[in-house]
């Protein structure tokens, strides 16, 4: 199997996840400036089998596409631009932002740590990512 990769697209950051290959596990990968992110996925798919990705998909309550979502729907037409080959799925992204500042905060990480916003995007990836693994099942 080929693992899975996974967005928290932000418009000034963007937080990764990938797969294990065998597609049990979910592991935050990186946090990257938005305008780096295609030169690192091209080299990542380079390096990994990469066999799909998982963008979320940013909803306010009641289902109403928020305004960033036409940003969002760029950062997808580029990723099918580049890799028309691999499958995009969209995950509802709501609240992962919250659970990720959640989970930070009972880690244990000293609170300057704690504000590096980088984490809470990366974790947040996770989460996307964990919830399209839960939903494949």
């Amino acid at each position: 199997m080929a693992r899975v990769m996974a967005f928290d697209f932000g418009t000034k950051r963007t937080g990764i996840a990938v797969t294990d290959p065998l597609q049990i596990i979910a592991n935050s990968l990186e946090t990257l400036p938005t305008k780096t992110v295609f030169d690192f996925i091209k080299k990542y798919c380079v390096a990994e089998n990469v066999e799909a990705f998982v963008v979320g998909v940013p909803y306010n309550t009641g289902t109403r596409q928020n305004e960033v979502m036409s940003e969002v729907e760029k950062f997808i037409a580029q990723l099918q631009l580049l890799f028309p080959d691999k499958k995009i799925h969209r995950i509802d992204e709501r609240f992962t932002s919250t659970i990720a500042k959640q989970t930070l905060l009972q880690s244990g990480l000293g609170k300057k740590e704690r504000q590096r916003k980088g984490h809470i995007d990366a974790i947040a990836a996770n989460l996307i990512l964990q919830s399209y693994l839960t939903m494949k099942q």
